[in-house]
């Protein structure tokens, strides 16, 4: 990997770069596998597709996914407030409680601490009514719902649209078919705001063809929560402060990890949530060269240039926002200099970028734990 004399300050404006906005995916690959992928090693470039990953792993390498769930996070309805009635649309991103959420709310600055918002579905018929309990910086507010538990759960999944990121929202509205396109085929677990991306490539015929190759594979949990969207604000790297998300890795994934790993088997991340899992877990298993153990709570390990890996041999992941956290988890493995050499190379070759884009995988130049 690339060294830097000091990474601590590495100035954001070195991350950026100017991308067409014809490269943005408005929708995914269809079938999945057709997407493109691009293989980085420290030899070159290789231009492939998703549907033919197996052939650049090996026997015995394993892949490790994200299993968490999005839930429908973006609700719409009516702020009233004496003979008035404003439009107001909320994106879920923390459970606190039964019946509370942290959510981003518009029109933010004229929502007061006590007002009534009322959800409904498009279709009518299901009303959800929440209180704004609290303001919180950012934009942030606290709502109290009137249902909780799994009748809460129940009402916004009937109310809720797919929240799709900005760059996608800002074009086109959510519909139906981003139900199923926003899903990887491993969700499981109800809780993120955000798809776990690159698993979005996935499918059955991909898998088949992955277990046929002797490529195993494991899964942990990570709750993506809208803070992966949020920028960086200060232009000197290291004094970001990360957002902090819900994970866990079981018994059950440190086994066969760990199996892997004595076996001389290679670890995969597919997706940076997947990476930031276990290099959490490894962190809190002993570090570099210890079992890895089961591990659940919160993260906010920020993977930047001059970050030590523990855990990952390589990293799938698509094509990340310029001056984002991603492009800076990618540039930690890889090296600043072959960053923007893949990107270049993804730019010019017309890959497309973002949530529903196309897909890399990255090797780095050695072994990074």
């Amino acid at each position: 990997m690339t060294s830097f004399p000091d990474h601590d300050a590495l100035s954001l404006s070195a991350f950026d770069f100017e991308l067409p906005e014809s490269l943005i995916a408005l929708r995914p690959a269809a079938p999945r596998r057709t997407a493109k992928l691009l293989v980085s090693t420290p030899d070159g470039l290789t231009d492939s597709s998703v549907a033919e990953l197996a052939s650049f792993l090996r026997p015995g390498d394993r892949l490790v996914f994200n299993d968490t769930k999005v839930i429908p996070a973006r609700l719409r309805g009516l702020r009233r407030r004496s003979e008035s009635a404003v439009a107001v649309e909320a994106t879920l991103i923390e459970r606190l409680a039964s019946d509370c959420w942290r959510a981003l709310a518009k029109p933010g600055r004229r929502l007061k601490i006590g007002d009534q918002l009322e959800f409904t579905a498009e279709t009518g018929g299901v009303t959800c009514v929440a209180a704004i309990d609290a303001k919180e910086e950012g934009g942030a507010v606290l709502l109290r719902f009137e249902h909780q538990g799994a009748e809460l759960d129940a009402a916004i999944a009937q109310i809720g649209e797919p929240p799709l990121p900005p760059y996608i929202a800002a074009r086109r509205a959510a519909d139906a078919a981003d139900r199923d396109d926003y899903q990887t085929i491993f969700a499981a677990k109800d809780g993120a705001v955000a798809a776990p991306t690159a698993a979005l490539h996935f499918d059955a015929a991909v898998l088949s063809t992955l277990e046929a190759a002797g490529v195993e594979r494991s899964t942990v949990t990570l709750h993506v929560g809208a803070g992966t969207f949020l920028p960086i604000k200060t232009d000197r790297i290291a004094d970001h402060k990360m957002h902090s998300e819900a994970g866990a890795l079981d018994q059950k994934a440190a086994d066969e990890i760990n199996r892997t790993r004595a076996a001389g088997g290679r670890i995969i991340a597919v997706g940076t949530t997947a990476l930031r899992v276990l290099e959490t877990a490894a962190r809190a298993s002993g570090g570099a060269g210890a079992k890895l153990a089961p591990w659940a709570g919160a993260t906010d390990l920020f993977v930047r240039p001059g970050f030590e890996f523990h855990q990952i041999d390589g990293l799938m992941t698509n094509f990340h926002l310029p001056k984002s956290t991603l492009l800076l988890l990618v540039a930690g493995l890889i090296g600043q200099e072959r960053l923007f050499s893949v990107y270049e190379h993804a730019i010019r070759k017309g890959y497309r970028f973002y949530s529903y884009g196309d897909a890399s995988l990255l090797w780095p130049s050695a072994r990074p734990r």
